[in-house]
């Protein structure tokens, strides 16, 4: 699922007051990150990462997209050392998910 742009601005909004839950170490995305990851996503959906001082491999934004596809997110925003990753779960009830604004239709183009 591709998010728009208004999606997300409106899940940047969302993530500004998360704490960071998952840190990214010395020892890079290992298969305990992966897991841990895939289970704050299902838990939370929105979910706010760091790679620390100390992982001389990875840069924010090569962890984020590697850790995005390992666990079938989206990367929402990358500042700095730290990024913003979504997936909407399906084991909340629907009214309990995060409501992302519905993309707008396409223009109908007019024959002449």
């Amino acid at each position: 699922m591709e998010l728009t742009s208004k999606q997300r601005a409106q899940l940047r909004s969302l993530a500004n007051s998360l704490d960071t839950i998952v840190q990214v170490g010395k020892d890079g995305l290992t298969d305990n990150l992966i897991k841990q990851t895939g289970e704050a996503l299902e838990a939370r959906e929105l979910i706010k990462c760091r790679v620390l001082d100390n992982n001389l491999e990875l840069d924010a934004r090569s962890a984020a997209d590697a850790l995005a596809l390992a666990t079938r997110s989206e990367v929402v925003q990358v500042i700095g050392t730290r990024f913003v990753l979504y997936r909407e779960t399906h084991s909340k009830p629907k009214d309990k998910r995060i409501q992302l604004v519905k993309p707008a239709k396409p223009a109908k183009q007019k024959t002449v």
